[in-house]
């Protein structure tokens, strides 16, 4: 199966042996356009157009919003699902609802976005990072068990660029320490875990619907729980502490809450936007497993590893490893700079939090110091190293976006080609 699999591939290969990158005066690799992002149809118009005239733009009472939320635990599994105004907010409901406040620590990944701190900090909790498994990008279920003291309240790993982390040994963890597990599945919408879609494993799941999110209502997001008491309790938060379906003059129950509803339109755009999902899942799935057999045979390529329990990725980002070493000791910045003229996008993704200022600026923060005293405060700022995590930002990741996977098979095949032609003018591009 390997070598047929691979014939095709070695012919295509040989017959641009002899192009020049195109930085240094070649053709472009790519040839084609790049999908658009988001994709509008009729679908999105007729719903937003229902809702502009039903007058009912407020969850509070209308329709459009438990519609979506009833087919979107139906898509992904829940027994229930909570649309809320952003991934961000999702998260925020959930650790409001576990009432993380002052003197709790909650554990995080360091390779993730910012607003996977921000909700902890949000709470004057303290954000504790494990490093990452380098090879997956996913946070290390050993760094998470070894990071757990008796303050620990909530595990909070994300299930980076729609690819599960370890759900297996996470899940392990929680249980040992009876410590909740809240899945970050901001970017992970119907990636799969044994069959199962993420967001289900632990006590909830938040998903983000923002503009570049593979379901997008431009802003947005959604929580998934199978457990009612739970739901419950996050309905309230996210609803100013009110449980009803409708406003009221009178406090609800608990004693924090805020306004983080899903709006009607929000909601139509989903239900429009849900109508594709399925199948741009599949294709992004089965473009990255041809994309990765492509990579692997690079030397100095190595595809982001998926865990054997993944039966699915959203591929909300395709990330590989990049080793200047076999290229001729070509940067980085300088592979980045190339592939991207060969008409083939890429970044280098996230800093390193833990060594961003806007992070170890909370160890002087006056309210920090007012709750947890400077000696607390100087150790969590020690506590911060994470090498895996820094190699990875700082020498290592390339990212390709969700929407270069929604493509052909020749498109993944003149990503390779780009990335092979760099390859093999390396020592020439590296000069200049």
């Amino acid at each position: 199966m390997g070598l047929a699999m691979g014939l095709p591939h070695l012919t295509y290969a040989g017959n641009i042996q002899a192009k020049k990158a195109a930085i240094l005066g070649g053709p472009k690799a790519f040839t084609g356009n790049w999908s658009r992002w988001p994709i509008i149809g009729q679908a999105e118009r007729d719903e937003l157009i229902q809702v502009l005239n039903s007058g009912g733009w407020c969850r509070l009472g209308n329709k459009t919003t438990p519609r979506f939320e009833t087919e979107y635990q139906n898509l992904v599994g829940a027994k229930r699902t909570l649309g809320v105004s952003s991934g961000t907010t999702a998260l925020l409901t959930m650790l409001g609802a576990l009432e993380v406040g002052p003197g709790d620590e909650v554990i995080i990944p360091p390779y993730t976005f910012i607003a996977t701190y921000n909700v902890i900090v949000q709470n004057y909790a303290l954000p504790v990072f494990a490093d990452v498994d380098i090879e997956s990008f996913q946070v290390d279920a050993k760094k998470i068990e070894s990071a757990i003291t008796k303050n620990t309240k909530v595990l909070m790993p994300v299930h980076i660029a729609g690819s599960p982390f370890d759900v297996d040994k996470v899940l392990e963890v929680s249980k040992n320490y009876n410590i909740p597990l809240i899945e970050d599945a901001c970017q992970a919408h119907l990636a799969e875990w044994k069959g199962k879609c993420v967001g289900n494993w632990g006590l909830g799941g938040a998903f983000s619907f923002q503009e570049s999110k593979n379901l997008s209502s431009g802003e947005g997001g959604a929580i998934i729980t199978n457990n009612d008491a739970f739901y419950q309790d996050c309905y309230s938060f996210h609803h100013q502490g009110q449980g009803a379906d409708a406003a009221s003059l009178v406090p609800g129950s608990g004693s924090r809450g805020s306004n983080f509803r899903l709006t009607e339109f929000q909601a139509a755009i989903l239900l429009a936007q849900m109508t594709r999902l399925s199948e741009q899942v599949k294709r992004r799935w089965e473009n990255a497993q041809y994309l990765t057999k492509m990579l692997k045979e690079i030397p100095g390529i190595a595809p982001a590893k998926l865990y054997a329990g993944t039966t699915k990725s959203a591929y909300h980002l395709y990330m590989f490893r990049y080793d200047k070493k076999r290229f001729s000791g070509m940067s980085r910045a300088q592979f980045i700079n190339a592939l991207n003229a060969e008409g083939v996008p890429c970044s280098v993704g996230y800093t390193s939090m833990p060594k961003e200022k806007y992070v170890t600026n909370l160890a002087h923060n006056k309210h920090y110091l007012s709750i947890y005293g400077e000696k607390r405060m100087k150790e969590w700022l020690e506590s911060l190293s994470c090498p895996q995590n820094d190699k990875l930002c700082n020498e290592e990741a390339v990212w390709f976006a969700q929407t270069m996977l929604l493509g052909t098979k020749t498109d993944m095949e003149q990503i390779a080609e780009g990335i092979r032609k760099i390859a093999r003018q390396s020592r020439e591009i590296s000069k200049i």
